[in-house]
């Protein structure tokens, strides 16, 4: 049945540019699947934005990414409308966004994190916080924004990198190895995917340019390393009460040799890219679900908390 369904795309976030690219091939794949699609783009307005959801849809597809559209506040405003919404949840959302939560989640429960702590911003000068290498991240953002490597003998973070971050930062172990990804459908794992890039980092451009980072997917792993990763992933999914699709990013350290213990959880994305070059399209490709039919999934389950 036909459905009038409002995306949700753009934003005011760094990721503004990703969630309208995002935003414009999910209301294709709607229209497609032959629903009534409304694209609105989200402006730092309320009114206006209240006023963009009248008459008020079947639904709405969630396409923003980063602040106020994937930390759980877009989420809070759509469940007082009674509007239902794809992807997690208000709670959900917010553990996912802010890493020293989900990672206090992801301890507690036996999953394994880089060691790591959150710090203000001003204590980044002014303490030896941890040998490196390690890494500095804001708290949250996605998408590797903000991301500095501390490598041993480099310089040390300046004043102006500083001064680009958030008053709290996640200051975390750097974990050598290779870069993973699983994408969980509901509590179902798809696949893991190895991220080869140039640079040596996933960084913002690696993720969204056509050459940045080479995929590979199903990633060559041992067997027990693949399982235990597509494991973590969902079980991350759970521990938070994501809903819809999520994607687990990893590290696997395999210098001392091929092991489980190798692994380390970084964190979870509740809103994943759904760009021509996303993660999750591409996982899902391989397991036999074409575009298509993976956004009226997502579609199929929005509902409010």
């Amino acid at each position: 049945m036909a459905k009038d369904v409002a995306v949700l795309m753009g934003g005011w976030s760094v990721e503004r540019e990703v969630s309208l690219v995002s935003g414009a091939d999910c209301a294709k794949a709607l229209r497609e699947l032959g629903h009534n699609v409304r694209e609105i783009d989200v402006k730092h307005d309320l009114d206006d934005l209240v006023a963009a959801l009248k008459p008020r849809p079947d639904a709405v597809f969630n396409a923003l990414h980063g602040r106020y559209g994937e930390d759980g506040r877009i989420q809070a405003l759509l469940d007082m409308l009674g509007i239902p919404y794809t992807h997690s949840g208000v709670l959900a959302s917010a553990l996912a966004m802010d890493k020293g939560a989900s990672r206090s989640v992801f301890s507690a429960n036996r999953l394994r994190v880089p060691e790591g702590f959150v710090v203000n911003r001003s204590d980044l000068l002014d303490k030896n916080l941890m040998e490196p290498p390690f890494v500095v991240k804001p708290v949250n953002e996605g998408s590797s924004i903000g991301v500095h490597i501390i490598r041993p003998g480099s310089n040390r973070l300046t004043e102006e990198m500083v001064a680009e971050l958030d008053e709290r930062v996640l200051v975390e172990q750097y974990i050598p190895g290779r870069e993973l990804t699983v994408a969980v459908m509901g509590d179902e794992p798809l696949a893991v995917t190895e991220l080869r890039v140039d640079t040596g980092f996933f960084d913002y451009e690696a993720k969204y340019s056509e050459a940045g980072a080479h995929h590979e997917c199903p990633a060559e792993l041992p067997d027990d390393v693949y399982r235990e990763a597509m494991e973590m992933s969902a079980r991350a999914h759970r521990l938070l009460g994501c809903r819809g699709v999520t994607r687990a990013d990893l590290r696997y350290d395999d210098t001392n040799g091929p092991s489980t213990d190798g692994l380390a959880l970084l964190e979870i994305n509740t809103q994943p890219g759904m760009t021509p070059t996303s993660l999750v399209p591409e996982q899902a490709r391989h397991r036999g679900m074409p575009f298509v039919e993976l956004v009226g999934w997502i579609l199929e389950r929005a509902q409010c908390d």
